[in-house]
């Protein structure tokens, strides 16, 4: 297998492949380039972000600055939006439903290290899916972390930390997130 089919089956991998160093780099050069345009370039904007992403629903909106890893594991849906300062390490698929709401800062992460010392010495890593449903808020600050999935209808509060699955239609918040309460959607 190669390095790249490795990562995407969520196997160990060298991030310093070739390949894979070559696919970053194309993607921090359009992010880069997307993050320096005006607002008057809205248009440029949307094209370079459609160029970017793996797969764009209708209607999306994306801040700059926005920073990722790939682009091409950012499946996003109809009316996304995503506020400003948001970074999403895609090494395996992010996948994100119709009407989600993004806040400021939040960081949703893919990638991940072994726990063991010798393993993550030798520089290999590895990656977890992360899901996110429909109709749903991320409040600014929050950490998805990989692996996760977030139901339809939920709520995560500001400054959450996301380490397991959440349920739909819940309020969640804290570190690591806990459910708070259910939301009668």
């Amino acid at each position: 297998m190669t390095e790249k089919q490795k990562m995407l089956n969520g196997q160990l991998y060298n991030a310093l492949d070739k390949t894979l160093s070559a696919e970053r780099r194309r993607a921090r050069l359009l992010f880069q380039e997307i993050n320096n345009l005006t607002e008057e370039d809205n248009h440029q904007r949307n094209k370079l972000l459609k160029e970017l992403l793996g797969k764009t629903g209708k209607n999306f909106w994306i801040e700059p600055p926005f920073y990722c890893d790939y682009g091409y594991n950012i499946e996003l849906g109809n009316k996304v939006f995503f506020n400003f300062n948001c970074c999403v390490l895609d090494v395996m698929p992010v996948k994100i439903g119709d009407h989600t709401l993004i806040g400021p800062n939040v960081q949703i992460y893919t990638a991940t290290h072994p726990m063991d010392v010798k393993t993550r010495d030798s520089m290999l890593e590895y990656a977890k899916p992360i899901t996110i449903g429909q109709s749903v808020w991320i409040g600014g600050g929050a950490i998805i972390c990989p692996g996760v999935t977030i139901g339809n209808g939920v709520v995560i509060g500001a400054g959450a930390v996301v380490t397991k699955d959440i349920p739909d239609n819940v309020f969640a918040a804290g570190n690591p997130a806990k459910v708070i309460k259910a939301i009668d959607n």
